[in-house]
């Protein structure tokens, strides 16, 4: 429990930017509020959170793309966003691959403050590559359920596992392993399966396994070469006639 002679008075600290405390937020004005939230950095510093190459990238891309058409064919609102710098009250900020709040507007967004928004993230996806597995699969897991996030996976690409971790019920503040039925690891929150298919991570509703970007663009290019070769079929034909 903090302290309840916390200053309202609120300094951002460029080497640890931090949201203000709950009782900072709560004494302050909404222009205050605004003006904060404004100064709050966009992402961290290169030094702590490093660039881990296109693998890293290519899976956050295809699995933001994938979740992202998903809920729009669904019509449910959810916000979906990857590398969004995120901010608890008095917390150390960090920066998800992959995150999701559910039933909230999906506007764009510089960053997600928990105090503004009324809300902390229901879904967090990280994937290891090529940093410190101790951060993901260890530091994270402590922090995560400690913040209050629902749900917690792990993809780590080089070993082709998946670590799946939901809180505890009864509001606890800890983690539960999720075990995999089938292969397939279960996600309350967006209500899908998740699966790794040799080094790639693959959703599935239901039987239905979900297309992501690249198998997108590869069936919309096949069905594009398939309207172009009728297209000069129907022109030869129409030539020699």
């Amino acid at each position: 429990m903090m302290a309840q002679n916390v200053p309202a008075e609120y300094v951002l600290d460029p080497t640890d930017p931090r949201a203000p405390t709950l009782e900072q937020w709560e004494a302050m004005s909404p222009a205050e509020r605004e003006r904060v939230v404004n100064a709050l950095p966009t992402g961290l510093p290169i030094e702590t959170h490093p660039p881990e190459g296109d693998l890293h990238r290519k899976v956050k891309q295809g699995a933001l793309g994938t979740l992202e058409e998903f809920f729009r064919r669904a019509g449910r609102r959810v916000y979906l966003s990857s590398e969004l710098a995120v901010y608890y009250p008095g917390e150390p900020s960090f920066v998800p691959d992959v995150l999701a709040v559910l039933d909230v507007e999906s506007h764009d967004r510089m960053r997600w403050v928990v105090a503004k928004e009324g809300r902390g993230l229901d879904f967090v996806l990280e994937v290891l590559v090529a940093g410190d597995p101790k951060k993901d699969l260890e530091a994270n897991v402590a922090r995560y359920a400690r913040l209050g996030i629902t749900e917690y996976f792990v993809f780590d690409r080089a070993r082709s596992r998946l670590y799946g971790h939901r809180l505890a019920p009864m509001g606890a503040d800890t983690y539960q392993r999720i075990v995999a039925q089938g292969g397939r690891y279960a996600s309350n929150v967006l209500g899908l399966d998740l699966l790794i298919d040799g080094e790639k991570l693959q959703f599935f509703a239901g039987n239905a396994a979900l297309e992501d970007s690249d198998q997108m663009i590869a069936r919309l290019r096949g069905m594009m070469d398939d309207v172009l070769a009728r297209a000069e079929q129907e022109a030869a034909r129409a030539e020699q006639e």
